[in-house]
């Protein structure tokens, strides 16, 4: 059964005359015609009892129709999209109507109520179920993704240097992606050398590697219409011990939660099998984030790994690990590895070595 034909099972299953799709990810999911139209409007429309419809900048039609075998529409840059949209759809009264509020902007539902008047139902909680449970063919691009991944993690490795400053490692890995054929990241680089790991979300700059400290490392990559996302947190020099002993916690929370997760446990247990490591050290407040999040085609997706999600651990389910522990003005660790759920265990996609590795710069 096709993705577009299973939407078609759920309209009509919810006596539904329609679904309305905006967010390009779930529309490239769907369809498998991936495009980014900026701030011009894609959607695709899906009727329980007739074919599909792709509404699109005029720009991108020739691309789209080698894709899709239904109905592909465009529009100008001159011309109102919504009536564009209003003439191109069959003529029915529509009633009861879905779209997925993930992405749904004000503009696009605003305009969308020029043609519709009509409140819409919320089909975020459909999609994320489709998109939860990865098929083979899915796990085998994850898997490429992050092969990159580690391939980029290598490229900063061997450009650790005290005459470098954050952004400069940033900017080798991501040069040696694109000679790769990578030509998008996941998500921001983020290389940030000693206290400046202790913000989670830090941003990098012009900081020079420090030496005697830790560098903390978090990338992935898009290819094959799927991503990989990993952190690895190395030592450059001879940090001091209370260093160590933070980056051992974290490894053991990491490795803890890993071997916990298999097909019946909830998001929750898994959550606190790292969390109660990092609490038993003394450090429980400094792991300020959920554990774990969604991977696919996008790099954060439905569902999160945390304390008080009991949603069932399931096979073919994809997410992050990545305990961390930051003390501001201190010290910053976070290790992670995505990976997939097996009928017994949990597989990571990356295979960089998590032991403290340790770098004469």
């Amino acid at each position: 059964m096709s993705k577009i034909t299973s939407v078609q099972t759920y309209l009509d299953q919810e006596k539904m005359d329609l679904a309305i799709f905006s967010n390009p990810t779930t529309i490239h999911y769907l369809t498998g015609f991936a495009s980014d139209p900026h701030e011009r409007h894609m959607l695709l429309f899906v009727f329980p009892d007739k074919e599909s419809l792709l509404f699109l900048p005029a720009l991108d039609m020739d691309r789209a129709r080698l894709r899709v075998d239904f109905p592909v529409v465009g529009y100008l840059d001159a011309e109102n999209p919504w009536q564009v949209i209003k003439k191109s759809l069959p003529s029915k009264t529509y009633r009861k109507i879905g779209a997925e509020f993930d992405n749904l902007n004000l503009t696009r539902f605003y305009g969308l109520k020029t043609i519709f008047e009509r409140d819409f139902i919320d089909l975020t909680p459909l999609i994320n179920r489709m998109k939860l449970i990865k098929s083979r063919d899915e796990i085998d691009k994850m898997l490429v993704a992050g092969e990159f991944a580690d391939k980029a993690m290598q490229i900063g490795f061997d450009n650790i240097s005290l005459s470098h400053t954050e952004t400069d490692i940033i900017a080798q890995i991501e040069f040696g992606m694109k000679k790769e054929g990578i030509s998008k990241m996941s998500f921001e680089t983020m290389v940030l050398t000693g206290t400046n790991a202790a913000n989670p979300h830090g941003i990098p700059g012009t900081n020079l590697i420090e030496n005697n400290a830790l560098l903390l490392f978090d990338l992935g990559v898009e290819t094959l219409g799927y991503t990989s996302d990993m952190t690895r947190t190395v030592a450059v020099g001879q940090p001091d011990q209370f260093k160590k002993d933070i980056y051992e916690i974290v490894l053991e929370a990491q490795l803890t939660a890993q071997d916990f997760i298999k097909p019946g446990v909830t998001a929750s247990q898994v959550d606190a099998a790292a969390r109660q490591v990092i609490e038993k050290a003394g450090y429980g407040e400094y792991f300020n984030h959920r554990l774990g999040h969604g991977l696919g085609m996008d790099v954060h997706e439905f569902p999160s790994i945390m304390a008080g999600n009991d949603m069932m651990i399931e096979e073919g389910m994809c997410f992050s690990v990545e305990p961390g522990i930051y003390i501001p003005d201190k010290v910053g660790v976070r290790i992670e590895d995505c990976g997939y759920v097996t009928k017994s265990g949990f597989e990571v996609f990356t295979k960089t070595p998590k032991d403290l590795l340790y770098f004469d710069a």
